[in-house]
């Protein structure tokens, strides 16, 4: 009876300890699968891309497009405002970056340009100005007082042009490398048309 007893403690501790190991495996992997802005920055760091050639090459893209894809908005911006892609990118063939910029621009952006267009001239230009401080709020927020700055998210280059020529026509004509680089603001642009605040 006492042999029988401790043998049902025995089991009992080695199912609770096995459904906790159990627990502990799924946390990590399941962990292991959420991605970050430093398991992206991990990647592009890890990849050779100089010498990738053919499908290993699309192959490193489409995962880069795919991790992209898959961070947090407030992630995202960040990433891009650090231009942390600009080595790979240098090494883009001109298809290869329009096809990039085209997979990782939110879903729904050309609906934005389209309602960003109908817009009167008044109203364009504070969505621009409200975008631009957001994100320069965000980045300072994110940053470090030594590493906090108050340049611009984009080139004054850019936003000049966006307002001069309009949205729709800055993306139609621009090249991929000058949508990556306004990237920040088209996609906090798309941020605003989904909370509505573009069309107050």
């Amino acid at each position: 009876m006492f042999n029988q007893r401790w043998r049902l403690l025995l089991w009992s501790s080695c199912a609770i300890a096995g459904i906790w190991a159990l627990a502990a495996a799924s946390h990590w992997y399941f962990g292991t699968m959420v991605v970050t802005a430093d398991k992206v920055r991990a990647y592009v760091q890890s990849v050779d891309f100089a010498n990738l050639t053919g499908a290993a090459r699309a192959a490193a893209l489409k995962k880069l497009e795919d991790q992209l894809n898959a961070l947090a908005y407030e992630e995202r911006q960040r990433l891009r405002m650090e231009h942390f892609m600009k080595d790979w990118f240098a090494l883009m063939t001109e298809e290869e970056k329009s096809q990039f910029i085209e997979a990782t621009m939110p879903t729904g952006f050309k609906q934005t340009i389209e309602a960003f267009e109908k817009l009167p001239e008044e109203k364009r230009h504070k969505a621009i100005d409200d975008a631009i401080k957001r994100l320069h709020t965000s980045a300072n927020a994110s940053a470090t007082p030594a590493s906090a700055t108050n340049s611009p998210p984009i080139s004054q280059e850019l936003e000049a042009e966006i307002r001069t020529i309009g949205l729709k026509s800055f993306y139609s004509q621009s090249s991929a490398q000058t949508k990556a680089e306004a990237a920040p603001l088209l996609e906090e642009m798309q941020r605003q048309m989904e909370s509505g605040r573009l069309l107050r």
